[in-house]
């Protein structure tokens, strides 16, 4: 009836093997049969990809031993499919012991046999001043140039000795002079060079360009077969890279060379995430609002006179830790030389004249920092094909926030499902049973502390949630 009534509609057909818990009459199957072959004569040179047998009842369709071809490769990558959560019940990566990263710090330096800066200024590549490294600039790119000791590994000694008794049967009394050649030929060291790529939140992708076909060429001409190219942006460091700078790495705000912001107070925080070498000072808003009890800050206030350029305050955290409080005053020992005045001050002894007024004005401030004892991030991504949850690691930051997914952040007290821009409808649903999922784990974990659920759109976090990350800012804006 419903041929006769629309003749000219569009009839979309569905293959049985598709259809599931449906059972068609043999009239329907002919009525079918007779729609196929005249839907095929439409098409010229049409070829039967898939064989389908009309006949078959919808309970030998769910059985896989019976389908053929694509669709029997269909069927079993589905049931193949499966979300992997396995990333939300293991535990939390635990921090660093101090002495295990000095340890760590101390080794990857010992293998260093020197490193060479570079700096783009322009279109070029310049050589970077000594006194300059472990200062990086957000619209800067750098690149760093380091030699590394490897050392070679003989072979064991008893190969050695049957090898030289071999030498000795065949070449007779002659063999003790060929084993000292051989002694003489063996290098004790070999190295490896690797070039470290480093860009800033604010430069453009042309810095990357320009190093892969200039410096890098020259690199691999001097160097065939022992360089090895490392790109990071910032706060995405290498960790041997970082241990180089001995927890000195300093990030300024803007370029190199532009001195605009000379003229105005400047803030910097410092912060160490799950490992001492990851430890960033980084400059932030100038703003008492940033400020936090546990953690240490630098402040320069400069002045406008010609001997005396300003006033630089150490401020440390009634909370803070003291290893990093005397970290701080080094810190600010190696930033400003003796044209400024220099000074450390305990929270609560802050000067009113210059500290308070520099920095603006006295605002409120968080004064504790439990959630950096909880802090965890999770990527729910599809990408694989299926549905599966990763870990960040400890030293996550604003970049790892991929627009594309969906991420979780737990900070101890709520579990935030921060939400992309292109994220797909599916990934919200199944990101949002993986929240549940957590949540119910945790709270049968650590009962004291039950997390609560909080939805979270892209410019829109609120600061219990910007405070994990450290100098959060403005999301970085795609090229045009």
């Amino acid at each position: 009836d419903f041929l006769l009534k629309y003749p000219y509609s569009c009839i979309i057909l569905i293959p049985p093997e598709l259809i599931i818990n449906v059972t068609f009459n043999p009239s329907c199957v002919l009525i079918l049969l007779l729609l196929v072959k005249v839907f095929k004569s439409k098409f010229k040179n049409w070829d039967d990809v898939l064989k389908v047998d009309y006949t078959r009842a919808a309970e030998t369709v769910q059985q896989n031993d019976n389908l053929q071809g694509k669709v029997k490769k269909d069927a079993e990558q589905k049931d193949q499919m499966k979300a992997d959560l396995t990333a939300l019940f293991l535990p939390r990566q635990p921090a660093m012991p101090l002495t295990e990263a000095e340890q760590l710090m101390e080794e990857w330096n010992e293998d260093l046999d020197g490193m060479e800066g570079f700096v783009l200024e322009g279109k070029k590549f310049t050589r970077l001043p000594e006194e300059e490294f472990g200062h990086f600039y957000t619209q800067d790119c750098y690149v760093f140039l380091c030699r590394y000791w490897v050392p070679v590994e003989y072979e064991d000694e008893d190969e050695e000795k049957e090898k030289k008794g071999g030498e000795a049967g065949r070449g007779g009394g002659g063999g003790g002079k060929g084993d000292e050649d051989e002694e003489d030929k063996q290098p004790e060291e070999d190295f490896q060079c690797v070039v470290y790529f480093w860009q800033g939140r604010q430069a453009s992708n042309m810095g990357w360009l320009t190093f892969t076909f200039s410096l890098q060429k020259k690199f691999e001409s001097l160097f065939p077969g022992k360089l090895k190219v490392v790109r990071m942006t910032q706060q995405q460091e290498n960790l041997k890279f970082l241990s180089h700078f001995k927890r000195k790495f300093i990030i300024h705000k803007g370029k190199r060379k532009q001195n605009t912001d000379s003229v105005q107070p400047s803030l910097y925080h410092i912060r160490t995430n799950g490992s001492a070498l990851c430890t960033r000072t980084i400059q932030i808003g100038t703003d008492s609002s940033n400020l936090n009890s546990e953690f240490c800050f630098i402040l320069k206030v400069p002045f406008e006179s010609t001997d005396n350029q300003g006033i630089v305050y150490t401020w440390v955290g009634r909370a803070a830790d003291p290893d990093e409080a005397k970290l701080a005053e080094d810190i600010m020992n190696s930033m400003f030389d003796d044209t400024y005045s220099k000074q450390v001050i305990n929270e609560g002894e802050e000067p009113e004249n210059f500290f308070w007024v520099g920095i603006g004005s006295q605002k409120e401030y968080d004064e504790d920092a439990e959630y950096m004892k909880y802090a965890r991030l999770f990527r729910c991504s599809n990408e694989k094909g299926y549905f599966s949850v990763s870990e960040k690691c400890s030293d996550f930051c604003q970049d790892d926030l991929a627009d594309d997914d969906i991420m979780l952040l737990d900070n101890g007290k709520e579990v935030y499902m921060w939400v992309g821009t292109q994220t797909s409808q599916v990934e919200i649903k199944l990101s949002l049973k993986a929240c549940q999922v957590y949540i119910q784990h945790m709270r049968a974990k650590d009962s004291e502390y039950p997390r609560k659920l909080r939805l979270v759109r892209k410019g829109n976090e609120p600061h219990c949630f910007t405070r994990c990350f450290h100098a959060w800012g403005p999301f970085k804006t795609p090229p045009s």
